[in-house]
Formats: structure tokens, sequence, C-alpha cells
């Protein structure tokens, strides 16, 4: 009985030392083959000794490391045709990344065996010729990027038969002919734009923005046509009928019953109405809405004490009173750590920002003096304040107000056909103002002087499109928070655990996760699939560790062509900047010089990120929902 014990714990243990040590041996052939055969720039660390599925770059197994279920290689320098029977013997992929590289050649036939792709990404190649007419219907592909090459002939119908398909880009090719009834419901996704297209756009694609087809000779359709009207009564035929079960007595008890339903009804619509907006007016966190709020009258006037005046800095073009703010209608605009933010509308259309700041735990002196010294900066890229007022329990501070909302409003905004798209020239200039404005800050008080807040939803667009900080100043003022517990813990820098112990370097670690919001697209703590949250830092951290720098950058960014060494270039100042050791990280004045840097390459190029921008749309632009990557 012990001697099978024993044979049987070795049997098991073999077993599970067998699976710990399962390598995919035929799929690493065939990537070698595939490797070993077509010229790349970049060199790989493929060799048939060490584990692809641990070491080899782009390389990902399944659960077991029985097979290999995604390559991703964008921008490794690839040029030339794919081998064929390579990629094809990779029976089980799920993920193809080849962007962003030199290929060529005819759609590759080795992809076409590929039964089980999720997504394929061949976009930024040389590709050319047409698709082929057995065009393979991928059951399970959710996401299809072939734009930016050359191919040509017609768009093929079988795309329609994807059912899963969410994400479709086959922008800036020359594809011709018609549009095919791509009527997919899962598709969210559509960008057929600056090809050779004509004809008639099919009724199921027009809830997509018109920027998907721009570029083509695209016909809108003809409306519906208008249902036909009913048959007039003949003379002979009244209108109504009435019938002879019904009494006239019966149909009047049916009509005063009918307006008493509907009574009732709309009484219950009030109450429930009203309801709701006490609710609204109640809610305690409404960061990212503009919920209609009460006048800041009702929040302020128990507060004033003699002196209720507002002190307006030098300068100023201001003409009104604490009576005519306190009377003026406001909308929440957010509620952040030092405060509300509310847009205040005033009787003679003057819009003014106010932010009521909560837990000031300074006196009056200290507060003045803080006040004055922010009031003092004038820089076009810093929003200046205008005005405050203080009295014993309650403290304003009255700013410009910037109609296109903050950064992280427009980065984060629910993606749709109104939401306003970032080019990539619009954030470098976002990035390079609030550089510049940060850089402004520390100049002043004898160079001491922290931002202490420096996060997206505090950083606003300018009249030029560039960055301007506000909300300046105040983490000294207020009371400590502890930094778990702070709204912006994701802009944190790590030696920071009292709100009031900020430093220039920890502005510069903030202003590094910005960097990183900007190229990403993502929030700084955010969850992917229910799971639990995500730092957006020890996030690209592991991204670029395992080399795959180029699933770093945000997928909207990937409809603009020849950004890819800018994009790389900011991503290692941002990574600079959010170094844990506070005297490693750059002092902003370097990062101001740096992005100008990348700025003089982008200007310097014979087209801007703007013009590169498809459909030639300006820096801000109208978008549909973006692909996944």
């Amino acid at each position: 009985m012990g001697v099978k014990y024993i044979f049987s714990a070795i049997l098991v243990y073999s077993s599970l030392l067998l699976a710990a040590t399962t390598e995919p041996v035929e799929d690493k052939r065939a990537l070698l083959d595939f490797i070993n055969n077509i010229y790349h720039s970049r060199k790989l660390n493929w060799d048939e000794e060490s584990s692809a599925c641990s070491r080899w770059t782009g390389i990902s197994c399944n659960l077991d490391n029985s097979r290999i279920v995604a390559v991703r290689l964008p921008a490794v320098g690839l040029k030339g045709s794919i081998p064929s029977n390579t990629l094809s013997r990779l029976s089980a992929l799920e993920i193809l990344s080849l962007r962003s590289n030199g290929l060529s050649g005819s759609f590759p036939a080795d992809l076409l065996e590929l039964s089980n792709l999720i997504g394929l990404h061949l976009e930024s190649n040389n590709f050319q010729g047409p698709l082929p007419l057995d065009f393979p219907v991928w059951r399970n592909l959710t996401v299809l990027n072939l734009s930016d090459n050359d191919f040509n002939g017609s768009i093929p119908t079988s795309v329609s038969n994807m059912t899963h398909l969410t994400a479709l880009n086959l922008a800036n090719n020359s594809f011709s002919g018609d549009i095919p009834d791509i009527n997919v419901p899962s598709l969210q996704f559509l960008d057929l734009s600056n090809n050779n297209l004509t004809g008639v756009l099919p009724r199921s694609l027009t809830r997509f923005p018109a920027s998907s087809f721009s570029g083509n000779s695209i016909l809108l359709p003809p409306p519906p046509a208008p249902a036909p009207a009913p048959a007039p009564a003949s003379a002979s035929q009244p209108l109504i009928k009435h019938s002879s079960k019904f009494s006239e007595s019966t149909i009047l008890g049916i009509v005063i019953g009918s307006c008493v339903v509907a009574f009732v009804s709309i009484a219950l619509l009030l109450i429930i109405t009203n309801r709701r907006e006490k609710e609204d007016d109640n809610s305690s966190d409404n960061a990212t809405s503009l919920k209609k709020e009460k006048p800041i009258k009702k929040a302020v006037s128990e507060h004033r004490d003699g002196n209720n005046r507002l002190t307006f800095f030098e300068g100023s073009n201001l003409a009104f009173d604490l009576e005519d703010l306190l009377r003026a209608s406001a909308e929440v605009l957010g509620k952040g750590t030092f405060g509300t933010t509310y847009k205040a509308a005033l009787e003679d259309a003057t819009i003014v920002a106010v932010k009521r700041l909560k837990e000031v735990v300074v006196g009056r002196k200290e507060f003045e003096q803080q006040m004055e010294v922010v009031g003092s900066i004038r820089n076009e890229n810093v929003a200046p304040l205008r005005a405050y007022y203080y009295s014993k329990d309650e403290k304003l501070m009255v700013f410009d107000y910037y109609n296109q909302g903050s950064v992280s409003a427009l980065l984060h905004a629910k993606r749709g056909d109104n939401r306003v798209l970032l080019d990539w020239e619009t954030r470098l200039r976002i990035a390079m103002g609030a550089a510049r404005g940060i850089a402004h800050i520390h100049s002043q008080s004898g160079g001491k002087l922290v931002h202490g807040n420096v996060k997206a939803s505090n950083i606003f667009l300018n009249s030029k499109h560039y960055g301007c900080v506000s909300d300046l100043g105040l983490a000294t003022l207020m009371c400590p928070v502890a930094a778990p517990a702070a709204r912006s813990a994701g802009y944190r820098a790590p030696e920071v655990t009292d709100t009031r112990k900020v430093s220039q370097a920890s502005d510069v670690y903030s202003y590094g996760v910005v960097l990183l919001e900007l190229l990403t697209g993502k929030s700084p703590v955010h969850s992917s699939s229910g799971e639990e949250a995500i730092h957006l830092v020890r996030w690209v951290h592991s991204v670029v560790r395992e080399e795959w720098t180029g699933e770093v950058f945000d997928v909207e960014l990937l409809r603009y062509p020849d950004i890819e060494e800018e994009m790389v270039a900011m991503l290692q100042i941002g990574m600079s900047c959010v170094s844990r050791v506070a005297t490693q990280r750059p002092k902003i004045g370097d990062v101001v010089r740096l992005l100008e840097e990348i700025r003089s390459n982008n200007t310097g190029n014979s087209q801007s990120a703007g013009t590169r921008s498809p459909g030639s749309t300006p820096a801000l632009t109208q978008m549909g929902s973006p692909s996944v990557s």
C-alpha cells in the first residue's frame, strides 16, 4: 500500500513538473521560421533555448503554456512579405499585431488560416492589392485594423458576417466601389475615410459620424418614404362608428375615467420629478456631470460677516459685487479635493468659475497672503485668479471660465458621436502649456512656490489650445488629507503622505501622470471588466518592461501617421517624471525644454500632427467610439 502511494505521488509530481515546464515547441519553431526569414531592424530575444512564454518579446501563451495565443510586434522594423507557412502554423493564435512596420506585398495568405483570431492589427504598413475574394469570416474577430496601407479593390461583403466585430478601420487605403451593408449590431467604431469609395451609404451605417466616411464620394441614403395617408372616408361611411354595444352613458364614463387616470399620472410624474431634483441637490459626488444647483446665495449667505465684499485683483475687468454673485444661477462643474467648483452665470451675462473651498484651516491673514501670491501670477498658461472672498465660515475664489471643460473631461468623457477628440497636436500643446505654467509657478516666491494639486481636471485649454493650469497654491491652506483617501490619489507622489507637505518634485510626479494620461487615454486609477483598480503608472511600467511599448498608446492616436517617435519621446519624459525617487525626477524647466524639442521636430516636419489627421480635421474634431487595440 505504501509503495502504491509513493508511486502515485511520484506520478502526480511528475505530471505537475511536466505541466510547469511545458513549452509550445511547434509554435516556437513556427515563429523562429517566421523571424529568421524576414528582415527586422530591431533585435528580438527569440531563441530555441529560452522560454517563449516567459522570455520572448511580444509573445503571450495560454494558461498552461501549451500554445501561443498572442503575437505583438509593433514597430520592430519588419520589412518585406510575410514568409509563407510560418504564422499559419499558429492555429491557436488570437491576437496578432504587426502594426507600424514596413511589411509589403498582398494580403498575407498565412493569415487566412487563423480561424481563432480575435484581434488583427496590420495598420501602418505597405500592403497593397485587393483583399482576397475568399476573405475569411473570422467568427470571433472583434477588431480588424488594416488602415494606412495601399489596399485596393472592393470591400468584401463577407465582413458583414463577422458578427462579433466591434471595431473596423480601413481608412487611408485605396478601396473603391460601393460600401457593403455592414449590418453588425456589435460594431461600435467604423472608419472608412480617405479611400475611393462611391455609391450610396447603406442605411445601417448612418449611425456613425460623417468623419467615418470623409475623403470618399459617398451619397447619403434618401429619407424613408412617408407612410401612405389613410384612405378618406366615403360619404356613406362616417369617420367614427358608434357601436351598438355601448350606450352613450357608458362612453361618457370611459371618457371621464380616462381623464382621471391621465390627471393622476401627471401628478405622479410631477412628484417623482421633484423628488429627483431634491436628490440631485443632495448628491455628494457630482464630479463629472453639470447638474443644476441652487443659487450660490443659499450656500454662503448664512456665513457672511461684516466684511462682505469680494476682493478683486489689479487688471480685472469684472464688474460685480458679492450680492450679484450670490444671485447668480449656478451649475456644479466638479467636486475635488479642496472644494466644489461652480459655473456662475450673472445677470449681466458674465460667466465665471467659482470655487467654494472646504476645510480651510488657516486664519484670514495667512489666507489673504496666499491669495495675493496666487492672484499676482499672470501667465498665459496659468488660469488667473480674479477675486476672492473670505469670511469665518466661507471662502470663495473666482476664476475665468473655460467653456471647453477640463482636460480630464475631454479625455474621459463618454465616447460617442458628440465627443470631442483630442488629436496628437492638441495633446502636445496641452502638455507643453501645462509644463510652462507649472514652471512659471515654480519660479515665483523666490523659486519656492508649489502648485500642490496638479491633475488633468485642473488643466484647461486656453484660447490657443495650450494647457492652462488652475487651482494652485491651496494645499498649504487646507486640512491635511490622507493620500489613500484623497480623490487625486492616482496623481500623488509616493513620498507624499500629507497633502500639506507637497513639493516641486511632487508637482513633477503629478505632471508625469498627466503626460501618461494624455498618451494612454486611461485614467490615473481605473478598473477593467470589473477587476480591481489598476494604477496607470504601474500599468505603464509593466507594459514597457515587457517591451510592448507600442501597446501603451491611446488607440485614438493611431489614426495619425508619423507620430510614433514623438509619442515614444513623450513617454520617456513621462516615465522620468514618475520616478519613485524624488531626486531622480527632472526639474519642470528641463521638462519644458524636452517637450519643446519634440515640438520643434513636430513643426519641422513637412506635415504637422494636425494636418496629418484623417479628413483634414482641425485640432479639436468630432469622432465616434474608438477602436480597441
